[in-house]
């Protein structure tokens, strides 16, 4: 499910809210029903992976209930009520899958997920729940053989977890759609700093986001103004987050056979940018098609102007 979570006390759901949850999650679904109706007459065996599965549930965050969230610009005040995470929404899906793979990192959330197996027995014995690092799972799958295969993947992480080297591998296998939510507000641009200074140790970080180190001349312009004592003085501008944002759609098209133009901006309540809603094609053939089912549903988005 991604996003920043925590866990309910009975330890069935994860907490968090804001209407780009929602709004995220019924574009997702909307996909995958026209993805399975649109290869139910194909031979290819499908697949819906989700790398960072949670528990199957979400919950919206009461703040009133709460002492205070860890990072209260990311709270909603909803109403404290249970509802279906994208595995479990992926499993209500018709035409089906034929097979669903679960990705997480935690073996409570895993063992939740088990469950999943026994509330839609039809398709238990498609379910394969691992408990594994999202990246190195995933890059295990894309060294399958994709030639008689297709899936849509679903990369929601809780941070920056999700490195460059596995967006290549799933591109890599020309079968593979992928929804992905980068991490605009909540994690790029707090790693960039108004002066331009940035700990190695971040760097690092964006450079595995990324893919390369490119990256800080495109989000920094240095300019040099004469003083009157005949000598420079520097000025360093950090680039908006529009730029930002643009910028990782242009890495995406360099790998992909097709990228959404327009990727959602989801914002929190108080419309700071958090996340942007990406989508890429895997398939050269069925590009043009997921394109445009994709660009209709993030229509109903707010996108970059």
């Amino acid at each position: 499910m991604g996003a920043k979570k925590s866990e309910t006390r009975g330890g069935k759901a994860h907490a968090f809210g804001g209407d780009w949850t929602s709004q995220k999650l019924d574009i997702l679904t909307k996909y995958l029903t026209a993805y399975t109706t649109a290869l139910k007459d194909q031979p290819f065996r499908k697949a819906y992976i989700d790398a960072f599965a949670g528990t199957g549930y979400r919950t919206r965050r009461d703040e009133r209930s709460s002492r205070g969230p860890l990072f209260p610009d990311l709270a909603e005040p909803d109403p404290q009520s249970l509802l279906d995470g994208s595995a479990r929404m992926a499993l209500q899906v018709i035409p089906r899958f034929d097979r669903y793979i679960f990705i997480d990192s935690n073996a409570d959330r895993c063992a939740q997920l088990e469950t999943l197996k026994n509330e839609f027995p039809d398709l238990g014995p498609d379910i394969s729940i691992r408990t594994a690092e999202a990246n190195g799972e995933i890059q295990k799958l894309c060294a399958m053989n994709w030639k008689s295969r297709r899936a849509v993947l679903f990369l929601d992480p809780y941070g920056m977890q999700v490195e460059w080297q596995t967006i290549a591998d799933v591109a890599s296998t020309k079968a593979i759609d992928m929804w992905l939510l980068f991490p605009l507000g909540i994690g790029v641009n707090r790693l960039l700093t108004k002066s331009g200074e940035i700990p190695d140790s971040w760097r690092t970080r964006l450079d595995t986001l990324l893919g390369t180190a490119d990256w800080y001349d495109e989000f920094y312009t240095v300019e040099s103004t004469p003083t009157l004592f005949g000598t420079d003085e520097q000025r360093v501008t950090k680039a908006a987050t529009e730029t930002i944002g643009r910028y990782f759609n242009e890495r995406l098209k360099s790998v992909f056979a097709g990228v959404s133009e327009k990727p959602a901006v989801l914002r929190n309540s108080r419309n700071c940018p958090l996340y942007l809603l990406c989508f890429a094609a895997g398939n050269e053939r069925g590009a043009p098609i997921a394109i445009r089912i994709a660009d209709n549903l993030l229509k109903g988005v707010e996108a970059w102007r």
